[in-house]
């Protein structure tokens, strides 16, 4: 991760200092997620197995909230995967501030989110197909995850993807 040789990025429980950032980034990227005001952040905190802010050098750079099998999140993505796997662990999202885009931080989440998922036996997420998310399915391929079911409609559909660990 050569731009941060000098720096470690480190993930951390999110803090009430991090909500205001966590909201205006999902809020600049709401085409890509799903929306989500402060109730429902809250909500996700208390449902969400890990709900971490990405830090580097003590500035916020992002976040990333992760799902066990079992919990009663209300995600149609989550429940497609509860309907056909007994354990999983699920990425509901992962969001990097422009700035910090394509310096190696979206590795270093997936590095540290595969090894947590690794008992369940699989990471589950899903990503645009419609509208086409590019760079995050070939993200995705390179690092071994594989479409496994597609949900939506013509204006809106997700590729669901799992990689076995």
């Amino acid at each position: 991760m050569p731009p941060y040789s000098d720096v470690v990025p480190d993930l951390r429980p999110l803090r009430d200092t991090d909500v205001a950032d966590v909201l205006a980034l999902n809020h600049a990227n709401v085409v890509k997620l799903a929306e989500m005001d402060e109730a429902r952040l809250h909500e996700l905190v208390g449902l969400a197995d890990r709900f971490d802010v990405v830090d580097v050098d003590g500035t916020f750079a992002g976040f990333v909230v992760t799902f066990a099998a079992g919990t009663a999140y209300d995600s149609e993505n989550y429940r497609w995967f509860s309907q056909r796997h007994a354990d999983f662990y699920y990425l509901d999202r992962i969001v990097l501030s422009d700035r910090h885009r394509r310096q190696g931080l979206g590795s270093f989440v997936y590095d540290d989110m595969e090894r947590v998922a690794r008992p369940h036996g699989r990471l589950c997420l899903e990503v645009n197909v419609v509208p086409r998310n590019e760079p995050s399915l070939a993200f995705h391929g390179a690092r071994g995850y594989v479409e496994v079911g597609r949900l939506g409609d013509d204006g809106h559909r997700v590729a669901l993807m799992e990689k076995q660990l």
